[in-house]
C-alpha cells in the first residue's frame, strides 16, 4: 500500500507540476501549432499532389507520436533536475524503492503527454484534420503506448547521465535526429542504406508508425504512409521497452545505491 501510495503521489506532482506551469503549457501547444500548422500546412501544399495523400494528416500524425514519446522521455529525464533540488531529496532518502519512483515518474509523465495530446487534437479541429470516432478510438490506445515507451526510453538514457547540465547537452543530440530519422515530418520509405538502417534503430520510428496505422487503418492511403503492420510496431516496442525500462531501472537504481 506504501509502495502504490508513492507511486500515485509521484504522478500526481508531475500533473499538478503541468497544470501550474503556464509556460509549459502554452509551449505544448506552440511547438505542435509550428510543426503542424505552419510545417505540415507548406509541405501539404507543395507535396500532396505528388505523394497521393493529405500531407497535413501525415505530419499531424506524426507529431501525436513524437510529441508523446518526447514529452514523457524529457518528463523522465528530469528526474534528474528532480534529484538536485529539496524536494526530490527527501524522496529519495525516504523508504521508498528506486522502482516505485520510476514506475511513478513514467505515469505522471504519460498523464502529462495525454493533456498535451488534447491541445494537438484541438489544433486538428482548428485545421480540419479530418479524425472519426473510430479513427479516434483506433489511436488512444497508441498513443497510450507511445507514452510508456519514451517513458522506458528516458529511463536508459537517463541511468546513464550523472548531472542536469549533461543532460541538457546530450538529450538534444538523442532526440531531435530522431524527428526526422523516424519519418515525423516526411516520407522514410526509400532511403540511403545509411540512413535507412539509422532510421530503423531509432526508437521514435516505431511510436510514430504505431500511431498512424492505428489513424490510417482501413484507408486507401494506408500503405503509402505506413511502415509496417501494428503487430510488428508492437513487438518492437514491447522487446524495445522492456530491455530499456529493465536496463535503466537497474542502472539508476545501482548508482543510487552507490552514492
Amino acid at each position: 500500500m506504501k509502495t502504490i501510495n508513492a507511486i500515485l503521489t509521484i504522478a500526481g506532482r508531475d500533473l499538478i507540476k503541468l497544470l501550474r506551469d503556464r509556460t509549459r503549457l502554452l509551449a505544448s501547444l506552440v511547438f505542435p501549432f509550428i510543426f503542424i500548422g505552419v510545417l505540415g500546412t507548406s509541405l501539404d501544399s507543395n507535396l500532396s499532389e505528388n505523394v497521393g495523400y493529405n500531407f497535413l494528416v501525415f505530419v499531424f500524425t506524426g507529431v501525436i507520436g513524437q510529441t508523446l514519446f518526447q514529452s514523457t522521455a524529457s518528463g523522465i529525464i528530469s528526474l534528474i533536475e528532480d534529484r538536485e533540488n529539496d524536494f526530490s531529496q527527501e524522496m529519495f532518502v525516504a523508504p521508498v524503492s528506486r522502482y516505485a519512483i520510476i514506475l511513478g515518474k513514467i505515469i505522471g509523465e504519460s498523464l502529462v503527454a495525454l493533456v498535451q495530446l488534447v491541445g494537438i487534437l484541438a489544433l486538428g479541429i482548428v485545421l480540419r484534420i479530418p479524425i472519426t470516432a473510430s479513427q479516434f478510438l483506433a489511436i488512444l490506445p497508441a498513443v497510450i503506448v507511445c507514452c510508456l515507451f519514451g517513458g522506458a526510453f528516458g529511463t536508459i538514457v537517463m541511468a546513464n547521465l550523472s548531472d542536469q547540465r549533461k543532460a541538457n547537452q546530450v538529450f538534444p543530440f538523442i532526440i531531435f535526429p530522431q524527428f526526422f530519422l523516424a519519418g515525423v515530418f516526411t516520407p522514410i520509405q526509400n532511403l540511403p542504406l545509411p540512413l535507412f538502417w539509422l532510421s530503423r534503430i531509432s526508437p521514435m520510428t516505431y511510436a510514430v508508425d504505431l500511431v498512424r496505422s492505428a489513424y490510417f487503418w482501413g484507408t486507401p492511403e494506408y500503405s503509402k504512409v505506413v511502415l509496417y503492420s501494428p503487430l510488428f510496431n508492437l513487438t518492437v516496442i514491447g522487446i524495445l521497452f522492456v530491455l530499456m525500462l529493465g536496463a535503466g531501472t537497474f542502472l539508476f537504481v545501482r548508482n543510487e545505491r552507490n552514492k
